[in-house]
């Protein structure tokens, strides 16, 4: 399961990121960094959810953290 994150920068100064594989899975931030964050926290939540109930099989995933 390969995911990419999107994000661009509104009219208003605010960053928006999303996941368009994931329906709904959007975050905005004051960069585009807090706002990648934010919208990946929301995916891991959104797709543990769906295991928890059922609406997906676990499968394997891989996770690629980039350094602090």
């Amino acid at each position: 399961m390969h995911f990419h994150i999107e994000s661009e920068q509104e009219e208003d100064g605010r960053w928006i990121a999303e996941i368009p594989e994931i329906p709904g899975a959007l975050a905005y931030g004051k960069d585009a960094e807090e706002a990648m964050a934010k919208v990946e926290v929301l995916a891991l939540r959104v797709l543990a959810e769906q295991i928890e109930v059922g609406e997906t099989r676990p499968m394997a995933i891989r996770i690629d953290l980039a350094a602090a």
